[in-house]
């Protein structure tokens, strides 16, 4: 086994290190590698990432939030492997684009611009960002301010960044109140056309249904995307908690009725609730 290089820690031995794993002698499965077949492992890692974010504070968190940041890291540098292979840009190209960036977008801190609060910080780098991307498209039909340009995200994020933006350009409910009928309505629509629909109908009523409830949950001041993965932890705590129950009491969980893994269900879910 090689020597683990005493210089690790630092960037350019994370580079060196992923050029021979792309190199003639190194690892079959990161030659093979192509910015498309890495896709799936950019969102996974991410997704990974996020979950050990919501983890409560303390030692383990800090130790996995460091794997799981040092996974996304050799994300980046892959990529950037892969163009400089092509000639196209190098790791230092990324981080040079993000340091100029920084500088762009912070006036308040690199320049003399002043201001008062947060909320005035993300109205300039909005601002700043609009600029950029005007001065950009050199030669491309002008963009409507009142286009939504919501970047592509994971669909219930993107629900929520969608109603953030249509709230900016006064279309909107007035309240939880009115986003809350919507869902109402929705669901009435969706119950319609289960009954009477076609299937093209109920994947359609289905998805207004998860947008409005995407949009209830901006106006509630919470995010989707989190409510949804705190409720995907929470029912695989609770079944898991139920499978384990019936392995103490020895009962071989698939031979079970369904009455009687609710009767797991339910004393799971008390069990979990009283810690």
């Amino acid at each position: 086994m090689a020597a683990i290089p005493t210089n690790l820690r630092q960037i350019e031995s994370l580079v060196e290190i992923v050029a021979r794993l792309r190199g003639p002698d190194g690892c079959p499965w990161d030659k093979e590698q192509t910015h498309e077949s890495l896709t799936q492992y950019a969102i996974e890692e991410t997704h990974e990432l996020v979950e050990v974010l919501e983890y409560p504070s303390g030692a383990l968190k800090d130790q996995k939030m460091k794997e799981e940041l040092g996974d996304v890291l050799f994300q980046v540098v892959l990529h950037a492997q892969l163009a400089s292979e092509r000639g196209a840009f190098t790791l230092e190209d990324v981080i040079s684009s993000i340091a100029e960036k920084l500088l762009r977008r912070h006036p308040h801190v690199f320049g003399d611009t002043k201001v008062e609060d947060s909320a005035e910080v993300v109205r300039n780098w909005d601002e700043i960002k609009k600029a950029e991307k005007a001065a950009t498209q050199t030669g491309a039909a002008p963009v409507s301010p009142y286009a939504l340009n919501v970047p592509p995200l994971p669909a219930l994020q993107r629900a929520y960044k969608i109603g953030k933006r249509t709230e900016k350009l006064a279309f909107d409910w007035e309240d939880a109140e009115g986003a809350m009928n919507k869902v109402e309505e929705e669901f009435a629509e969706l119950r319609e056309a289960i009954d009477e629909g076609t299937d093209e109908q109920v994947q359609a009523e289905l998805g207004d249904v998860l947008f409005s409830l995407a949009q209830l949950s901006r106006h509630l001041d919470l995010e989707p995307e989190q409510i949804l993965r705190r409720g995907n932890v929470k029912f695989e705590t609770r079944f898991n908690k139920m499978v384990e129950l019936a392995a103490a009491d020895g009962v071989d969980w698939g031979s079970l009725s369904m009455d009687d893994k609710d009767k797991y269900w339910v004393k799971a879910k008390e069990i979990l609730r009283g810690k």
